[in-house]
């Protein structure tokens, strides 16, 4: 009886702390429980199961022949061949080689019941190559709480990480691969801690940063130390962007004097420092209250569009943010977007929107933008122009934290003679006041 009690209690402290495990510690609960059973899972129920969801095939006449007549059995459809299984903190990885017959939009379609079918969070389909994909299960919740591996810093110069994918890998921010970027989202939606983790990191890089914050600086104004230059309002900000102009046409004069295509085929000595432009609130550089008001206007958007078609090669990129961005907005701004590769967007208030960010280039995606819930800010979908999405998160990030990153490596920031006029004051941090009274030990 003693050691029937003795068992007893320790299955109760095993169960107790593999349910506060699969709660508060899921990477140690999945690693010690869920990895097993769902392996498991998936090595003997794979071919009834690929068979169920209609993704197995005919076999040859050759195969079925040799089937039927050497091996004496019985002729069953073929499905994808398991090539590679592997498992990771936050899933399994299955590379499959396709059968003549299945291309990676059947496995795609079928993702939903496969992922039911195995019991894992998610499933995304990708391919490695031709005739082989990749499916990425997720054994958990792995945007509940967000934390970026340690590993995905030092990427590579202009790659900054962001924010985690839904199937545990990293997003990163590749300026040298997508240039131009738009992000949307409603208020409270998390598009502000996305910028703040953009900007945290590119802090870090030899870059200069230039900030266009129309609110009156409410937004950048704190990350003012480690800024090029920071404009408050559309007029300065019609300046800026003449002047960004200017720099763009020099830098083409120096590429073309030098017989080169792209500012990172120079020798380092002579590469300009590449130039991050950040625009929060895109629309209030599209409205106006008058008519007098929009020859202005109209010069700022032609300014922002020739910056975004040509800006690239010379090493300027664009990172536009808003709630809204369409043709409701005026002139251009349809021209503006159709240079911005890179497309985020967070929770929104309408279709309308989501459409406007997604809609041109991975249709798919409107509806998981819609489906967002309001509880979890900072989820986002991230879309590119070959037409595949993901669901993101940003990691967690105060004002604080982002203004302290941008005062550590202020020593960076590049003093640029056309932005001079520009530069923003850094304010002194306030330090706590020194106490007036001198405290004194209490003595018997």
């Amino acid at each position: 009886m003693t050691n029937l009690v003795t068992w007893l209690v320790i299955a109760g402290l095993i169960a107790a702390g593999l349910g506060y495990a699969k709660a508060r510690a899921p990477r140690v609960y999945w690693t010690l429980v869920g990895l097993p059973l769902t392996w498991g899972r998936f090595t003997w129920t794979y071919r009834s199961t690929m068979e169920v969801c209609g993704l197995t095939v005919q076999p040859s006449r050759l195969r079925a022949f040799m089937t039927r007549n050497l091996a004496r059995r019985e002729v069953r459809p073929v499905a994808p061949k398991v090539r590679r299984v592997r498992g990771t903190m936050t899933g399994l990885r299955v590379t499959l080689r396709l059968p003549a017959g299945l291309e990676p939009a059947d496995v795609v379609a079928s993702s939903e019941r496969l992922r039911h079918a195995w019991g894992v969070r998610s499933i995304t389909v990708a391919e490695t190559k031709p005739g082989y994909v990749e499916m990425r299960m997720t054994g958990y919740d792995v945007l509940r709480r967000v934390r970026l591996p340690c590993s995905s810093k030092d990427l590579g110069p202009m790659v900054v990480p962001v924010a985690l994918r839904e199937d545990g890998t990293v997003f990163v921010r590749d300026f040298r691969k997508v240039p131009m970027a738009l992000t949307l989202g409603a208020n409270q939606s998390g598009k502000s801690m996305y910028q703040r983790n953009l900007v945290a990191g590119l802090a870090r890089l030899p870059v200069g940063l230039v900030g266009i914050d129309c609110k009156r600086g409410v937004e950048q104004s704190r990350y003012a130390p480690r800024l090029s230059a920071l404009v408050t309002t559309p007029d300065a900000a019609g300046r800026l962007l003449d002047a960004l102009v200017g720099e763009m046409e020099e830098r083409f004069d120096l590429l073309a004097s030098h017989a080169v295509s792209d500012l990172w085929e120079l020798p380092e000595h002579l590469r300009p420092v590449p130039l991050v432009v950040l625009i929060d609130e895109v629309a209030e550089l599209f409205l106006v209250t008058s008519k007098k008001d929009e020859p202005a206007r109209d010069q700022m958007v032609m300014q922002l569009v020739r910056l975004g078609q040509m800006a690239r090669a010379v090493g300027i990129f664009l990172e536009v943010c808003g709630q809204r961005f369409g043709s409701d907005l005026g002139r251009g701004a349809t021209a503006l977007r159709a240079q911005l590769t890179g497309r985020v967007v967070h929770r929104v208030n309408d279709k309308q929107t989501a459409e406007m960010g997604l809609g041109d280039i991975a249709p798919d995606a409107v509806m998981a933008v819609t489906a967002i819930a309001a509880d979890r800010p900072g989820v986002a979908v991230a879309g590119d122009t070959s037409g595949g999405w993901s669901r993101i998160r940003t990691p967690e990030m105060t004002p604080d934290e982002a203004a302290a990153v941008c005062r550590e490596f202020a020593h960076l920031t590049p003093e640029l003679a056309f932005l001079a006029p520009f530069r923003p004051t850094v304010r002194a941090v306030p330090q706590p006041a020194p106490p007036l009274v001198n405290p004194r030990p209490v003595t018997d």
